[in-house]
């Protein structure tokens, strides 16, 4: 694994308010990589070091596999004109390796050794941590493709498979909202902390029976869950305290919400005849916390991918599943329609029934782990082709990067 890294040639336009260099840094540091080094060619044998030509945009997955692999040149760009910009090498082929990659020398074939890779041939398009395929790419930064490589940043932030509200109705504001954070120097913690005000102001509200108020800082938080992640991907500010902050606040806040809801109820409305409040609230709590645990024992046990990323269909019913989004929908259309009451038992419902077939898929899995093996995720399988023509791949795989260019940039 290389220890050292030489980034040159960097380039001055920022993409979401960094520089090449800076995200460069940020991203080698997250891959364990701080030494960085001008004179690469100084550094005593035996060591490794990697060249990165700062004037392209890299895939963070790219920059990470190469921080773990050694005797490689990349080579991006077009079919049948892709240039060097970045290697993995030692310490003593660093000059040698440098000035190919400039274009002050020719390639070498006496470097046979060092095997040629792509962005493609080098990484999976599978990407686990936001699952989805998405084919990992390495692109020029120019003044004229500004603009799409921030797109391109942005769309490769966003997780494949989520819910309906997540994956279609926020991306173009959650886009803009993030740009607005990114130029106005806004941390993801910051929006993380605004977010956890509307999610007790939206309690509050629904705890006193005034649904239809409390519904707007409860749709306001849930979008900027959204953009928080977002902006920490594109500006490469995650941090482990964030990324548990975030999450603390996603498992603990929805039933805490339908609690109050049903407080709410309790205060200002007549239940449904012969409905016991506390059952219903009861129904939805244990509901939550089985599907919670069904993911986990997925998770733990069968699949480090999770339960929603095994199969087309698993992916699908992710999209509409008992979780904050889709369950917000069915209260906000039965407050609406002035009956908030049914919208609570609507949740029960829903949410038993999504258990259920969680549970189901969990007893499905467990069989299959017995009789065939091992378990992979069908997103794995985009890259082989065999879902070129399905609708599960145009919903949630990405086969396509953002339009090659020709040449150093």
């Amino acid at each position: 694994m290389p220890k050292h890294a030489c980034i040159f040639n960097e380039s001055p336009i920022r993409l979401w308010g960094l520089t090449s260099r800076q995200r460069l840094e940020r991203v080698l540091e997250r891959s364990g990589i701080t030494d960085l080094t001008e004179n690469p060619e100084s550094l005593p044998a035996g060591e490794s070091v990697l060249l990165i030509h700062g004037g392209y945009l890299y895939d963070e997955r790219v920059i990470d596999t190469l921080a773990k692999t050694n005797h490689v040149i990349l080579r991006a760009g077009r079919p049948g004109k892709q240039a060097p910009v970045a290697a993995s090498v030692p310490a003593e082929l660093a000059a040698q390796v440098l000035a190919i990659i400039r274009g002050t020398s020719p390639a070498d074939t006496s470097l046979t050794d060092i095997r040629v890779e792509t962005p493609e041939s080098l990484c999976s398009s599978y990407n686990q941590r936001l699952r989805k395929s998405d084919p990992p790419f390495v692109l020029p930064i120019t003044r004229e493709n500004q603009r799409d490589l921030e797109k391109r940043l942005f769309s490769s932030s966003y997780k494949g498979v989520t819910d309906l509200i997540t994956k279609w109705a926020w991306p173009r504001p959650a886009q803009w909202c993030t740009r607005v954070c990114a130029r106005y120097g806004i941390r993801p913690n910051h929006v993380t902390i605004v977010s956890l005000v509307l999610v007790i102001i939206a309690g509050i509200l629904f705890a006193y029976g005034q649904f239809l108020w409390g519904l707007v800082p409860g749709w306001l938080m849930t979008f900027l869950d959204t953009v928080d992640g977002k902006l920490a991907r594109v500006t490469v500010t995650s941090t482990r305290f964030g990324h548990f902050f975030d999450h603390l606040i996603d498992l603990f806040h929805p039933p805490a919400w339908y609690v109050a809801w049903g407080m709410g109820l309790g205060v200002s409305y007549v239940v449904l005849p012969k409905l016991s409040l506390d059952l219903v609230i009861w129904v939805i709590i244990i509901g939550y916390i089985a599907g919670r645990l069904i993911e986990l024992t997925f998770k733990q046990c069968l699949g480090s991918f999770g339960i929603f990323c095994w199969q087309p269909v698993d992916s699908y019913f992710r999209l509409i599943t008992a979780r904050r989004n889709p369950n917000l929908i069915l209260l906000t259309a039965s407050a609406v329609a002035g009956r908030p009451d049914a919208g609570l038992l609507a949740v029960a419902i829903w949410t038993s029934l999504t258990s259920l077939f969680m549970l189901i898929r969990l007893g499905a899995g467990i069989m299959t782990r017995i009789v065939s093996g091992p378990l992979h995720s069908w997103l794995v399988d985009i890259d082989k082709g065999d879902y070129d023509r399905t609708l599960a791949a145009k919903v949630f795989g990405r086969r396509e990067s953002t339009r090659p260019m020709d040449g150093h940039a």
